[in-house]
């Protein structure tokens, strides 16, 4: 008896200190009470263990908590091309976007977005995912990315009631409650890829995320209490807008990726992917060179491809294999030439 009415006290005292809604507070202090009528019966541990659940996922949620946005549009500016060589009708059509929220911050008005929120369309590997990133981090917020590809189950999103076995929150509440903020990033990644049997829930769920009147109160099932929404910058990708139902592309605006030529991927290959390479595999600068003549076989060795993912896998392969001889004494710096490249790379 002692030890259940210990652990009921921890709950209370768990409650106690959270920054939560008084109605919310008011809600699990009642559950509480009933758990209290159970501490001399069989069933009080299961259902311990399910309120005990609950409210850590309550007083650890960012109910009232949101980082400091950094306003520097100019540093947006450099973020953005930092992270990505051209695009520069994308690059215009972001800082504009961004310009709205700083406007408003500045001017003390409450920064809510009612555009339609930026949904980048493109090939694989053009960008989308990275752009989104950098919007987060010139805007100084948390990101969160999460990933439509395959989806079948709305639940995943929204979460499930509690009173089911195994039950949690959704991907959304998941999220916040790691960045431990209520304005990051998130990045609803490839929403045209959902499963096609959980097409038309999944959509439903986007139009609430997405919508400013409705985000406001967006209503995970297992937490059973509206969250405002309504201070995340919300950014979509897809790789179409065949599968996107109409209602979700009157919320959001398609701003298309295009694919690179070849010109753009030999700078970006040459001026962004090989230093970071050379940087994750540990080489020095004067350890790796390769020759303006290899550009075009690495940029292209197997045919064409719309983004930089073939190329940038191609530059960590050269990268490992210089990092390899160098490490086992067979060379203390590398050129690659277009005599030498089949040894390094796939070609036809």
């Amino acid at each position: 008896m002692e030890k259940k009415n210990n652990l009921l006290e921890n709950l209370r005292r768990q409650l106690s200190g959270a920054d939560i809604p008084s109605d919310l507070q008011q809600r699990l202090q009642e559950m509480l009470d009933q758990l209290g009528l159970l501490v001399g019966t069989e069933s009080f541990f299961l259902n311990y263990q399910r309120t005990a659940s609950y409210i850590d996922w309550i007083v650890n949620l960012p109910w009232n908590k949101q980082s400091k946005d950094i306003l520097d549009l100019k540093r947006a500016r450099q973020v953005l091309d930092d992270s990505h060589y051209g695009l520069e009708s994308v690059k215009k059509r972001v800082l504009e976007y961004l310009s709205v929220l700083i406007l408003q911050k500045q001017r003390g008005q409450e920064a809510i977005s009612r555009a339609p929120v930026i949904c980048f369309v493109g090939l694989v590997g053009t960008g989308k995912t990275t752009m989104a990133s950098a919007i987060a981090q010139a805007l100084g917020r948390q990101f969160i990315r999460i990933p439509f590809g395959g989806l079948g189950d709305s639940y995943y999103l929204r979460g499930q009631s509690r009173f089911y076995p195994y039950a949690g929150p959704g991907r959304i509440i998941r999220g916040l409650r790691q960045v431990k903020v209520r304005n990051p990033v998130i990045l609803l990644d490839e929403i045209d890829r959902v499963a096609e049997s959980a097409l038309s829930s999944i959509m439903g769920v986007l139009v609430e995320l997405l919508d400013p009147e409705q985000n406001q109160r967006f209503n995970d099932h297992f937490i059973d209490y509206p969250f405002d929404l309504s201070q995340v910058l919300f950014v979509a990708t897809a790789n179409n807008t065949n599968r996107i139902a109409t209602a979700v592309m009157d919320r959001i605006e398609p701003i298309a990726m295009l694919s690179y030529s070849d010109k753009e991927k030999t700078i970006i290959g040459k001026d962004y992917l090989l230093p970071r390479a050379m940087k994750a595999a540990g080489l020095r600068p004067q350890e790796l060179t390769i020759a303006d003549a290899c550009w075009p076989l690495i940029v292209r060795p197997l045919g064409f491809d719309a983004g930089v993912r073939t190329l940038k896998r191609n530059i960590e392969k050269i990268c490992r294999q210089v990092a390899m001889m160098i490490v086992s004494g067979k060379a203390t710096k590398v050129a690659v030439t277009p005599d030498n490249i089949k040894n390094f790379i796939p070609s036809w």
